[in-house]
């Protein structure tokens, strides 16, 4: 058998040997940028020196994890972690999948086409602007929304020196955002959807909620549950750049997250790249551990899964 195979593999590297040239640039492309960096995680176990490189710093093993670890930062940096991408995990899933079930039901092509395009238009937005833009109208002296308070005589409090409106305000603007962008593959599974199925919907005197209930949705749960388990890949990577830009000394309570605390620890004050690396990697560690642990749940209860 094995001879067998290998000669099958022969006839199909030979036959198809155009597809296997176009990979060469991807696979170089991975392994310079995404595998050969990997030597560098090595840092976390080593006392770094730029003078001695990476192979010549002192091999230290643990010490920088175990300091994270009883460090004072390290349950409120996770704590804000977990809790803003839960957060964000329960409010982005489910919205692009409503407005795609929602907006596949319309019959007017033009209203659901402009809905559609204003719907996409925010993800094309830069996060520096998107800031930009949230600072501009949440100023509490000069933005849009102070400016309409003073109209009716009310006071408006900056949501920015806010710890408790922090978490909020960084995952509802994220999904207003992303929830266009995201519902184009929800799109695109119900385009395959056999319309002789919802005319033996109607037939049977099925709602049309009923058909989105029963005849839409199970299209589109295979590509939930791929999404789902890819979100958890990502619970503890919240997202640098959104977070750091909204930060500030009075809500740094509830965003400072691993990736800012990442930051601060290696780029700021006196550098200690040893330490950064080793909560990065403790933060990847965990994302694997999730992801692995998320795909083998949804292949026992739904039977599909991403790997």
């Amino acid at each position: 058998m094995n001879v067998i195979g290998k000669r099958n593999h022969v006839s199909n590297l030979k036959k198809y040997w155009q597809l296997y040239v176009m990979l060469i640039l991807p696979v170089v492309y991975l392994l310079i940028f995404n595998y050969y960096p990997m030597l560098g995680a090595q840092i976390a176990f080593r006392d770094f020196s730029a003078r001695a490189g990476i192979w010549g710093s002192e091999w230290v093993g643990l010490s920088h994890f175990q300091d994270f670890i009883n460090s004072h930062m390290f349950w409120p940096v996770l704590r804000n972690t977990l809790v803003i991408s839960a957060y964000s995990i329960l409010a982005a899933i489910p919205l692009p999948i409503i407005l795609a079930l929602s907006l596949n039901s319309v019959r007017n092509k033009l209203y659901k086409h402009n809905i559609q395009i204003l719907t996409y238009m925010p993800h094309f937005i830069s996060t520096v602007v998107m800031v930009g833009i949230l600072r501009q109208m949440l100023h509490p002296h000069i933005g849009l929304l102070a400016n309409i308070n003073q109209m009716f005589g009310t006071s408006f409090s900056d949501p920015f020196a806010s710890a408790s409106a922090f978490p909020h305000l960084l995952v509802w603007s994220r999904v207003w955002q992303r929830v266009g962008w995201s519902s184009i593959i929800y799109f695109a599974a119900l385009s395959s959807v056999d319309p002789t199925l919802h005319e033996a919907a109607v037939v049977d005197g099925s709602s049309r909620f009923q058909r989105i209930l029963f005849v839409d949705f199970p299209t589109i749960l295979p590509v939930f549950v791929i999404n789902i388990i890819i979100s958890m890949g990502q619970v503890m990577s919240v997202g640098f750049e959104r977070v750091f830009l909204m930060q500030t000394d009075l809500n740094i309570t509830a965003s400072e997250i691993i990736s800012t605390y990442v930051y601060r620890v290696g780029l700021t004050g006196v550098p200690d790249f040893g330490s950064a690396t080793a909560i990065n990697l403790f933060n990847s560690i965990i994302n694997l551990i999730l992801i692995v642990s998320a795909n083998y749940i949804a292949k026992k209860v739904s039977g599909s899964g991403l790997f």
